[in-house]
Parts: C-alpha cells; sequence; structure tokens
C-alpha cells in the first residue's frame, strides 16, 4: 500500500476539523484513519516553498532512498549549502525527515495536492 502524503491550501481551521472529526470518531468507539496531511497558509507560500530544485530533491529521494546532505548535493550536481538550504526548509514543512543516522528521506510514496 502506498503511503500518501497529502498537501493542502489552506488555513488553520481545515488542520482543526480534521482533527474534531477525528476525535469524535475516536470517542465514538470507531476507527480513525490515520491521515498525513500538510497544509500551507496559502498559493504564494506553497509556490516559494516548493520551487523546481526542491522538488527534483524530494523526487530523487524517493527514487533513489535515504541520503545524507553531502551524498545528496552529490546525486543533483548542486552545491552542498544550497541543498542543505532546501532540506532544511523541506523538513521544517514534514515533507522529508532526518534519521538518527543525520540521512535523510520521504516519509511517502506519492504526494496529492488539494487547493
Amino acid at each position: 500500500m502506498a503511503r500518501v502524503t497529502e498537501l493542502r491550501v489552506g488555513d488553520a481551521r481545515d488542520a482543526l476539523d480534521r482533527f474534531e472529526a477525528a476525535w469524535n470518531r475516536r470517542t465514538e468507539g470507531l476507527k480513525v484513519n490515520r491521515l498525513r496531511v500538510l497544509s500551507l497558509q496559502d498559493l504564494p507560500l506553497l509556490l516559494r516553498t516548493l520551487t523546481p530544485a526542491r522538488w527534483e530533491l524530494l523526487e530523487r529521494l524517493r527514487d533513489d532512498g535515504p541520503a545524507s546532505i553531502y551524498q545528496l548535493a552529490k546525486r543533483l550536481g548542486r552545491d552542498y549549502k544550497n541543498v542543505h538550504t532546501d532540506v532544511t526548509a523541506l523538513l521544517g514543512i514534514g515533507l522529508i525527515e532526518r534519521s538518527s543516522d543525520a540521512r535523510v528521506s520521504v516519509p511517502w510514496d506519492v504526494v496529492r495536492a488539494e487547493f
């Protein structure tokens, strides 16, 4: 089964509505579906965050697997400092994760965007 991350543009009310729905399902004894949803405030923020270079970085991590920032910079043929900046931004919004051995990876197979 594919690990899916949903990327949404919307305000905090969307996240609160999802939380409330999950809470109500749990208190009723119903199964709560596990969702991985990242919400960004608006489309300009999304476009500033997911630049073409960062999208390529995400695709490379998905296709080639976990890597150190140094290895990732070599794979992409890019400057280490710029890759480090991009990794930091993507870690900040949760599209990549860092393991205890300092390697980064994507916690998803598919990103689904909803506007």
